[in-house]
């Protein structure tokens, strides 16, 4: 009986000595990025920064010229006697609405424009992040906004940030 108990105790004690090793084979595997600084470092992003700045500047060009009309048919209008105010007033008031119009029309395309490339690169960042995931064998990756306190050994943001570029750099 003595050896049995024996037996069982060793077994027990080798089994609870293993159980460690095991459970630290299974505890996850995780790490965080910084979205905003891959965001901002994004090559897609400061290329697409630069043709809506390009873009901007174009529809600001044509809003200057809109107002430099508009200005001259002020000027006319205050050298125009009454009956002949009545028309130049009608037209400078259409050329108002045309410029209200462009306003309005150019920054909601712009907006447009801006919000479709935004989706587009967090698109890219969201399947990078997931491949490098899979591949590195994380089980969890977080982004860095989201958590309170992080050590920096769990932050894998310059190698997604690489990996992105690189995958960029292959598409253009």
């Amino acid at each position: 009986m003595k050896t049995l108990l024996t037996i069982l105790l060793i077994t027990l004690s080798t089994v609870l000595m293993a159980t460690p090793t095991a459970h630290a084979a299974a505890e996850p595997n995780y790490a965080y990025v910084d979205v905003a600084k891959i965001f901002d470092e994004y090559e897609k992003t400061k290329t697409n920064d630069t043709a809506l700045q390009t873009a901007g500047q174009e529809k600001e060009k044509d809003r200057e010229k809109m107002v430099k009309d508009i200005r001259a048919l002020k000027d006319e209008l205050v050298l125009l006697a009454d009956d002949a105010k009545v028309k130049k007033q009608e037209v400078l008031d259409e050329k108002i609405r045309e410029l209200q119009d462009f306003d309005r029309d150019a920054r909601r395309d712009l907006g447009k424009q801006r919000n479709d490339l935004v989706r587009d690169i967090f698109q890219d960042i969201d399947e990078v992040v997931k491949r490098y995931g899979e591949r590195k064998g994380f089980d969890l990756i977080f982004n860095e906004r989201a958590l309170l306190y992080r050590h920096d050994k769990f932050d894998i943001t310059q190698d997604v940030l690489k990996e992105l570029n690189k995958s960029y750099g292959k598409k253009q």
